[in-house]
């Protein structure tokens, strides 16, 4: 297996070399030459079966022969094995045809510890392989940050620097970033926002003496193995529906456009996916570019469901790199447009490949609250902010046919965002999330500038 730049300027690499890279050196994103593809029967077969062994199989289709087999198996294994549901991502019914899928079963109650946590294996595996240590950064707007924290603390030879915007992720996710007490991990609160924050580390990756340097490493959902693993939940929840022989649809509230990709890739390796609605907040930049064919950053406004207060989307470049029929030289020039004048307008051809699958929705902060009351006293369900979008964006969407049943992504759980469940007249069971208040925080802080970042980095013995 091979993998390419979203530009097409890099060299073709392999997946320890772009699992330990994360961002390509000409700017672009790595993506798989070609889709590995599954069977029918390979699809079907995951009905039942654990998650950690359907995460190895489709796992094993991107690495290749790179890790053994029986390696992969043992991480995936180790991976979920601290999950509090022996499903790993359970569904969850909340009426006929629709379903909501429970991603926040890991150690920091966020989707990102699905993939995360194996990511975490995989660099340990693949360092000590080739004898090497490694300086991550990861920017995070709120989830990211707290799962890196848990995957990567006190792994030997990983030196973990989290950024996260300054007063704009709860006071949650910020104690699961900064109370793990590891000597490896340092967390740093940017004045800015995660765009900022995201703007950075992308500034990190171009100075290529830097990257040498530090020997840097992403793990943000720029690194395709985040892709990979969390395209693994989406065969789960699709073969306990019925597929391959019934098609499935998907609500996922979206930031970095990370999680809906994972749909995308899920597809492309042949799950029939009839449809992924794409649901964001006020910071709508994903919803109006798949509805007006315009993707124009904006000004980040501070929402209920932090982890999504993004203006640009870094895996949209990975979609626009498929649907123009995976043309590097044309990605390349789109988005180095976009880095100048902050747009691009959506060529016919892409739209069309885009609108195939993927369905805009921009939900209102009046309209999550109203979901989130609604949902508890229709269901039972308590949920967060973030899932509340996305159910609001299943909602709005273009109805679908009576058997294909709608599957909406619960990405964080309602103890990290107490203050929304209040707002919206309800009580979060908060019993998961307490005992970080009574841990010490450590953090720093700097201004929005990459060459503070630089030094701060340069500064660590």
């Amino acid at each position: 297996m091979k993998y390419v730049s979203t530009r097409g300027g890099a060299p073709d690499a392999g997946f320890v070399d772009i699992l330990l890279a994360g961002l390509a050196p000409d700017g672009g994103l790595y993506m798989p030459a070609a889709w590995p593809t599954l069977s029918p029967g390979e699809i079907a077969d995951f009905a039942g079966r654990p998650y950690s062994e359907v995460a190895a199989h489709i796992l094993g289709r991107f690495v290749d022969a790179e890790i053994h087999a029986e390696t992969l198996s043992h991480i995936c294994a180790r991976a979920y094995a601290g999950f509090n549901h022996p499903a790993v991502a359970p569904l969850v019914q909340l009426a006929p045809g629709r379903f909501l899928l429970e991603l926040f079963r890991g150690p920091t109650l966020a989707f990102k510890d699905v993939a995360m946590q194996v990511l975490g294996g995989l660099f340990e595996h693949a360092l000590a392989l080739r004898g090497r240590t490694m300086t991550i950064v990861a920017a995070t707007s709120g989830d990211t940050g707290g799962a890196a924290a848990a995957a990567f603390a006190n792994l030997a030879g990983v030196r973990l620097v989290i950024l996260f915007p300054d007063g704009r992720v709860s006071d949650v996710q910020r104690r699961f970033m900064t109370t793990t007490g590891a000597d490896n991990v340092r967390c740093v609160a940017v004045d800015g926002d995660f765009d900022a924050c995201q703007a950075i580390l992308k500034s990190l990756f171009a100075d290529t003496a830097f990257v040498h340097e530090t020997e840097l490493a992403a793990v943000n959902s720029i690194n395709f193995a985040r892709i990979a693993a969390q395209s693994v939940y989406y065969f789960t929840a699709a073969a306990a529906l019925g597929a391959p022989h019934r098609k499935t649809a998907f609500a996922v509230p979206t930031g970095n456009f990370g999680d809906a990709f994972g749909g995308w890739a899920a597809r492309r390796m042949g799950l029939p996916v009839e449809r992924i609605v794409v649901a964001t907040n006020a910071n709508d930049i994903v919803a109006r570019a798949l509805s007006d064919g315009v993707y124009r950053r904006g000004e980040t406004i501070p929402t209920m469901s932090p982890a999504m207060d993004i203006q640009v989307s870094s895996n949209f470049e990975r979609l626009f790199f498929e649907a123009s029929g995976r043309d590097g030289v044309r990605t390349g020039a789109a988005f180095a447009a976009f880095a100048n004048a902050g747009e691009i307008v959506l060529p016919q051809d892409v739209r069309a490949v885009v609108g195939e699958v993927f369905e805009g929705r921009a939900i209102s902060e009046a309209t999550v609250l109203e979901t989130m009351r609604r949902t508890f006293y229709e269901t039972g369900e308590l949920i967060d902010p973030h899932t509340a979008v996305a159910i609001a964006g299943a909602n709005a969407a273009a109805p679908l046919a009576a058997t294909i049943p709608m599957v909406v992504l619960s990405t964080a759980h309602p103890a990290k965002f107490p203050e929304a469940s209040t707002a919206a007249g309800l009580v979060a069971d908060t019993a998961r999330a307490d005992s970080l208040g009574r841990l010490p925080e450590r953090f720093d802080q700097l201004p929005a500038e990459a060459e503070a970042v630089k030094a701060y980095v340069r500064r660590w013995p």
